[in-house]
């Protein structure tokens, strides 16, 4: 079984620095990208606000991250992302903030489900915001699930994807969090296609710490799964098992047996 390499002191300060020179080089790049967007969004459809705002700023950080800390990634089952108009509900696992780079450029146009606090963040919070997330209040669960349905039936009615992290906060690799039946449920009730996304980001771009290690992220697409005959808890099953062999499958931190029951993610980089 392989497993993740134990890094020396002379690997740490390389990587290190090289991570804090892709730090140093966002918050530039950033500060020119959002000051300009925030005069022009607001006069954007929100489609065009996606295609011209978000997801350059995506593909941006994508390529920083590869140019400068040496994370590359590599994709398995493009082929089963749909053509045309037709939206899906995409379950992805989650365990660093990479992937909310990463899902917005290779599935587009699409809309995330987000926690309301993030709109308090200066300047990403506004722009946030005017990217019409569903926004939900996760101490409020009863609310928040109605929201979801809602507002997930609008934004899929207006031709986007709606993007779920089902485990609701970031994932360390090697343990697991059960999943919130919610996206299901939407799927479900809309007669949704579901596409279910597994990767291993977090062997690379750790959530609990701030040094980027450089290698291949390998992500993994699965068919589109058709809701039509399924019930909400047959679906939920079906994904979740999916997801969590597939991570299995790709990684090199095995499963230790470990789930997660806290409700935040703790640190975020």
């Amino acid at each position: 079984m392989k497993t993740p390499p134990v890094l020396t002191s002379i690997q740490l300060a390389f990587y290190g620095a090289r991570t804090l020179l892709l730090y140093l080089w966002l918050c530039v790049f950033a500060l020119f990208w959002m000051l300009p967007s925030l005069i022009f969004i607001p006069l954007l459809p929100l489609k065009l606000r996606h295609r011209w705002v978000a997801r350059p700023f995506c593909r941006v950080i994508l390529w920083s991250a590869e140019a400068i800390t040496g994370i590359h990634w590599r994709v398995v089952g493009a082929e089963h992302i749909p053509e045309g108009e037709q939206r899906c509900v995409i379950l992805a696992k989650h365990q660093s903030s990479w992937e909310t780079f990463m899902l917005p450029v290779l599935l587009y146009p699409q809309v995330q489900v987000a926690k309301q606090e993030l709109t308090k963040a200066p300047l990403f919070g506004w722009l946030l915001k005017h990217m019409h997330p569903i926004l939900i209040d996760r101490m409020q669960r009863a609310q928040a699930l109605k929201q979801l349905v809602k507002d997930g039936a609008e934004r899929l009615h207006n031709g986007f994807h709606i993007l779920i992290f089902p485990e609701g906060s970031r994932v360390p690799p090697g343990t697991r969090k059960a999943f919130s039946k919610g996206a299901a449920m939407l799927a479900v009730k809309n007669n949704a296609p579901v596409l279910a996304v597994a990767h291993n980001a977090g062997e690379f771009w750790p959530h609990d710490h701030w040094i980027k290690r450089p290698g291949t992220i390998t992500v993994v697409i699965s068919r589109v799964i058709d809701t039509t005959n399924l019930s909400t808890q047959e679906l939920h099953d079906q994904v979740e098992h999916w997801i969590n062999s597939t991570v299995e499958e790709i990684s090199s931190t095995k499963f230790t047996g470990t789930m997660i029951t806290d409700t935040t993610s703790g640190k975020r980089f």
